[in-house]
This record gives structure tokens, sequence and C-alpha cells, in this order.
């Protein structure tokens, strides 16, 4: 079921009942209410950011009408939420009981902090007030986020009643069924973090930037290993509820020697050494380690795993490759040094030297500052050119396969959780959410896992029946398609284990096949 068909229901209510389900009905999966909520969230963070670089003068002052216009924008959508809200307030079961449904809503934290964060700014245009305090009363616009932590909170503590502190702190670190939205919203609020102090750690070394803004570095710097050192103390203390890691210290101890812990160790370090040898030992050779905050960002996607299985099962044919390049590269460093070394000396030294060359050379790069003058060596440098068109070209091929290959086994092991899901008939909440966790690591769009969960349910009621479930292709062209894809693929099966010449035999035969059929065997066969 896509949005369009989970939205088309409501078309039958007035405008305002329509508004409210498509936009604030946090109870329907399928309209728009979470993707609201996560783009005005994206807006605050970014007001948050905004506010901040307008105090530094040397970054505000060229780009001051951009800042005001993005204010005026933010205001702008900040104020259209909150009228919509007010408007759709009667259909709200939060406030429809209530005899006046607007005034409730009016009256509710939630409101009043919408209403805080752009009533002082409408009352400006009135009143004389300092600029300096407006910027200040724009803080309010941070509380708008409670709006989307405090059910997420609310969930978090439903779902972990009874529970330990440190079962707790792992339902809040990993994903469980126990975890819900708020440990999607930890996760994203460590990789904004991860991204923020990157950017510094880059602007840092420009020179004129790191002039004006060193003291806001060394603050960015400063809270980036606060929360990246919690997250890792927090880490190490709750694994013990992780099956694999049993054993307290010991359990404790493996688990900080896998390479995702390892490079969260590494993303702090840095930070602590400085700190406590600088006075001692020259060790800002070390900030630039702090760029190894990058690659925690493997922790929070599925690609990563996606691409060392791919590796993993494709390192043979790889290494194979691998092997093959580092031949060439060698003969064609010594060849290269035999034909150039009388001619330019200097830059054909030795075969060591040579072989800078001849790796750019088989990357089809060519720098030009070491070239080849003799006939033989421009010859060997212009075949060795298109001979590496190929060689590199392979391994890259081989992953790309691999890769996508991958995925598919993974849509595939989906499909084979939802048959299994659906032995009792029935696909449950918990079912659901478990399924919905893991398309979300592979970056299956919910539109997609509707699509899998139909044709998985098609699949139970075909392998019952025997036949094939006509009323939902006739109602779903989307179910007739999949449909159409499975018996094209069985027809491909058919083909691959027949004999061939035989069954054209058959085609072949009068009365045997209709023309359409013959017409499909024949393009299958091409």
């Amino acid at each position: 079921m896509n949005e369009t068909q989970a939205i088309e229901p409501k078309k039958s209510l007035s405008l305002r009942g329509f508004i409210y389900a498509w936009l604030f009905d946090s109870t329907n999966p399928n309209n728009f209410q979470q993707r609201f909520d996560k783009w005005i969230s994206i807006l605050i963070v970014a007001n948050m950011l905004s506010m901040i670089v307008e105090h530094i003068p040397a970054l505000f002052d060229p780009y001051a009408s951009l800042f005001h216009f993005f204010n005026l924008f933010s205001l702008g959508v900040f104020t259209v939420e909150y009228l919509l809200r007010l408007f759709v307030a009667p259909d709200d079961p939060e406030f429809s009981a209530s005899r006046f449904p607007r005034f409730a809503y009016i009256r509710s934290p939630y409101a009043l902090i919408d209403l805080a964060a752009i009533l002082p700014f409408y009352l400006a245009s009135f009143i004389k007030a300092d600029l300096r305090m407006m910027r200040v009363l724009r803080l309010l616009r941070l509380l708008k986020l409670f709006r989307v932590l405090v059910p997420a909170m609310q969930e978090f503590s439903k779902l972990n009643v009874g529970r330990t502190f440190r079962q707790r702190v792992y339902a809040l670190l990993n994903p469980t069924e126990r975890s819900g939205k708020l440990q999607e919203m930890l996760d994203s609020f460590v990789v904004w973090w991860v991204f923020i102090s990157v950017v510094a750690v880059v602007l840092e070394s420009v020179e004129s930037i790191h002039y004006v803004l060193n003291v806001q570095f060394i603050i960015v710097d400063a809270v980036a290993v606060f929360i990246f050192s919690m997250e890792y103390i927090f880490r190490l203390y709750s694994i013990a509820e992780d099956p694999n890691f049993k054993g307290g210290v010991r359990g404790r101890i493996a688990y900080a020697k896998t390479p995702i812990v390892i490079i969260d160790f590494l993303a702090i370090v840095p930070f602590f050494l400085e700190s406590m040898l600088g006075q001692l030992v020259d060790l800002r050779f070390l900030r630039i380690f702090r760029l190894m905050r990058l690659l925690k960002l493997t922790r929070y996607t599925s690609s990563t795993d996606t691409l060392v299985k791919a590796l993993k099962r494709e390192w043979p044919v790889i290494g194979a490759s691998t092997f093959i390049m580092l031949l060439l590269v060698v003969l064609t460093a010594s060849l290269g040094y035999l034909f150039e070394h009388a001619a330019q000396p200097d830059k054909f030294e030795n075969i060591p030297q040579s072989i800078y060359w001849a790796v750019v050379t088989l990357a089809s790069v060519g720098y030009g500052d070491i070239s080849p003058v003799t006939p033989v060596g421009r010859l060997m440098t212009i075949i060795m050119a298109l001979v590496g068109i190929g060689i590199f070209a392979v391994p890259a091929a081989i992953l790309s396969s691999a890769f996508n290959d991958q995925l598919h086994k993974d849509r595939e092991m989906m499909h084979n959780e939802l048959m299994r899901f659906f032995k009792d008939g029935v696909l449950d909440e918990a079912e659901r959410s478990k399924l919905m966790r893991e398309a979300d690591a592979l970056h299956i769009s919910p539109e997609e896992v509707e699509l899998l969960i139909e044709r998985a349910r098609l699949d139970k009621e075909q392998s019952e029946n025997g036949h094939l479930p006509m009323d939902a292709m006739a109602k779903t062209p989307e179910v007739a398609f999949e449909q159409f894809r499975i018996m094209i693929g069985n027809l491909r099966q058919i083909m691959a284990v027949g004999d061939t010449e035989k069954m054209h035999q058959l085609f072949d035969a009068p009365g045997r096949a209709t023309d359409d059929e013959k017409a499909i065997w024949r393009q299958l066969n091409h």
C-alpha cells in the first residue's frame, strides 16, 4: 500500500479532517506525520546552528541578508504549523472531547511552546526590542523538539517497564525490540556530531578560518569528545546484555577488541593524549586522527556490512585480479627502467622509482611528471595505458556485481522471514516492527516493504490453495506485476533445466502450441 492509497479513503472527510489525517495523525503509519516532524526538527536544529554563526561576525556579516531570509523562512514555517494545528484541533482526539477544542489546544504545553517560538517576532513589529534579545528568544525554538522527544521517551519507558538500568542503556544504544524511536533519535544525534566534528577538523586546517574561530573549534571538539566518550563508556557497560559478549570483564574486553569499538576508541583517544602529554611531547600531529570519527558512521549504516560480505565472497577472484595488477606493475616498471634509464637517469633512476610511473600509467591517470621519451618507451606506455583500462575495471565490475547480488540476497532473506512470520496466518505488530527495522537497515522504503508483505501473503495463499490469487491481482496492479515477474522467472527455470532442442521441436509441432506461446518461447530464448 503506498501513501496515495493510504490517504485516498480520507478524501470523503472535510478539509480539516483530511489535513489532520494526512499530516498530524500519529496512529496512521502511512501518512506524512513522521516526515513532517522530522523536517521540522531539522529546521529547529538549523536555527540553532544559524544563531551560533550569527555571533561570529567574520561569518555572519558577509551573508547577513541570507541569515535574515532563513530566519523569516523558519518563522513562516513555524507559523503555518501552529495555525494548522490550531485549525485541526477539533479532529485531534486529545482535544476533541473538550467543549472548546481549539482553546484546549492553545492551553496545551506544546502549543504554548510553539507560540513562544513565534510570538516575540510578531510583537517586535509593534514594540521596539533589542535585536540581541530577539536572537536569544530564538532559543525558544529548541523547545519545539520536545514535541518529538517526549512521545519517544514515553514509548521507550513503556517498552522497558521493570527492566534494569543496564538493560535500558543497551536498548537505547542498540536496535532491539524494546528500543523504539528514541534509539533512532540517539543514533541521528551521534551521526550529526560526527559530521560537525569532522567539518570542524577540516576547516581548522585553513589558517584564516582557524585564526577567527580558534575558540569555537576547541569548544566543538570538547563537546564532541564528551559525547563520543559517554557513548563508548555506556556501550562497554551495557554490552554484557548481548549474548555474544557474556562474562563480565572478559566479555567487555572481547567487545572492546572488535573493529567498530576500536574505531570508537581512536575517535576520542587523540584528545586525551594531547591533553595529558601535550606539555611534554608535541602531539599536534594526532589531531589529524580525529578524522577517524568518520569511520564511526559504519556503525549506523548496513552498507558497510553488505560491502564486507561481498568482499569476503568474491575475495578469491578479486585477489587473483590484484595479483595480475601487481605483476603488470612490476613488469611495466622493469621495462620502463630498461628502456628509459639511459635517456632519463634522473627520472628512471631505478625500478622502485619506476613503479610510480607504472602505477599512474596502468591506472590511466598519467600525471605527466614522469613520462618516456624514447620511441619504445612511448609505445609501451600506450599499450600499458590501454591494458590498464581493462585490468582496473575487472575488480570494480566484480565488486559492483557482488554488492548488488548481496543486496538481492538480503532482500530474499527478508522475504523468507516474512514467509516464516506468515506461517500462523497473521503478521502481528511485533513482527511488523522487526521487519521495519530490518528494512530500514537495508534502505528499503516502507512502500517496498508493503509490497514484500503482499507478495509473501500471496505466495502463502498460492502454496496453500494451489492457484493464483486472481481477486488480489485484479484489485492491485503491483500484485499482478509481481506475479507476472514470478511466472517469468519460473519459465526461465524450466528453460534452463529442459532440453532446448527437443522443446523447439515440440513448439514447432503442429497443434502443440498457440502462436502467442511460440512467440513467448522465442522471445525468452533470445
